[in-house]
């Protein structure tokens, strides 16, 4: 009996108390800057969505992906920021069992998705590259139609376990209170009362066998064009390979870099305060949104072309 008064069964709601140790009025302070990077990324992805398809000239792999990402990265800080914002300024700190296993559920898919997108835009930069008479016959509307179906369905079904093993396993919680500012698996499975090695060792697998296979072949495909940039006769052409890539560089190193760091200090940084822990994982699903849209508005000279007519007041000569 001593063992149900301490648990709950399949309780109908979670805590989420944000960040945990700056609870009071410091969360409200933070949630300024977070609710910027918000407004700033949700203005420069639906800028790239508004620019990419109405011009003809952008209608390629490379921008077109682009456009996937810009999806992604909507979604993504769109699944965390508006309760995240509830929880640090109006309290709002409730959420409904099933609803915190959908976000979960949707934040997860969403990186999952992000990861494949990257690994398909380092494939395109390889094949344009180290192969560029074959490049428009590879990759074809079709190819790209099926390349966003299949990172989507690879993201969704591989989470998916992840989700009905909370649900069908873990039946009692030592607590509902989440410390976290939304719901990861993680920081829901510790909740259990229960052997959760299940459920962590699938989530290492999914972590490893997504975004550990995407950085091995983005890693190789990247290397692979290092060596055909240098092997170009002419210094010019070096370097233009060499800067159609640097903002994919850019994108993928702050998004793996990010989310590997996150990764490692939550589960080996057992002397890392927990307040640092969350404010990274914070970060790493949203300083992507936020930086995607300006790297790439900086780096590509048709895209910042295409930028300047938008904002210009001026009427065409």
């Amino acid at each position: 009996m001593s063992f149900f008064n301490r648990t709950n069964l399949h309780p109908s709601t979670f805590i989420l108390i944000g960040i945990p140790g700056l609870e009071n009025s410091v969360q409200c302070w933070i949630g300024i800057p977070f609710c910027a990077i918000y407004v700033i990324a949700l203005i420069g992805n639906y800028m790239l969505l508004l620019i990419i398809p109405s011009e003809h000239s952008l209608h390629k792999p490379m921008y077109l992906f682009l456009a996937m990402l810009g999806i992604t990265d909507i979604a993504l800080s769109t699944c965390i920021l508006p309760k995240m914002l509830g929880v640090f300024w109006f309290h709002l700190q409730e959420i409904q069992f099933d609803v915190c296993l959908l976000q979960m559920w949707l934040i997860h898919t969403f990186q999952c998705i992000e990861s494949g997108i990257l690994l398909a835009m380092a494939v395109d930069r390889y094949v344009a590259i180290c192969d560029p008479l074959r490049h428009a016959t590879i990759f074809t509307s079709q190819l790209l139609t099926q390349i966003g179906v299949g990172v989507t369905l690879r993201a969704g079904v591989l989470i998916a376990p992840c989700l009905l093993l909370i649900k069908c396993r873990l039946k009692y919680y030592r607590t509902t209170v989440i410390s976290h500012s939304y719901c990861e698996h993680m920081a829901i499975v510790k909740l259990a009362a229960e052997d959760i090695q299940v459920n962590k060792a699938y989530g290492l697998f999914v972590a490893f066998s997504i975004l550990g296979f995407d950085v091995i072949l983005i890693l190789l495909s990247y290397i692979r064009i290092f060596i055909a940039v240098f092997h170009l006769p002419q210094k010019e052409a070096r370097l233009k390979s060499f800067n159609t890539c640097i903002a994919h560089i850019f994108v993928f190193l702050e998004f793996y870099i990010l989310a590997f760091f996150s990764f490692f200090t939550h589960r080996f940084g057992l002397h890392i305060p927990p307040y640092v822990h969350i404010l990274l994982s914070n970060l790493y699903l949203l300083i992507p949104p936020l930086l995607n849209p300006i790297v790439y508005g900086v780096k590509t000279k048709e895209i910042r072309e295409q930028v300047v007519k938008m904002i210009s007041f001026k009427n065409p000569a």
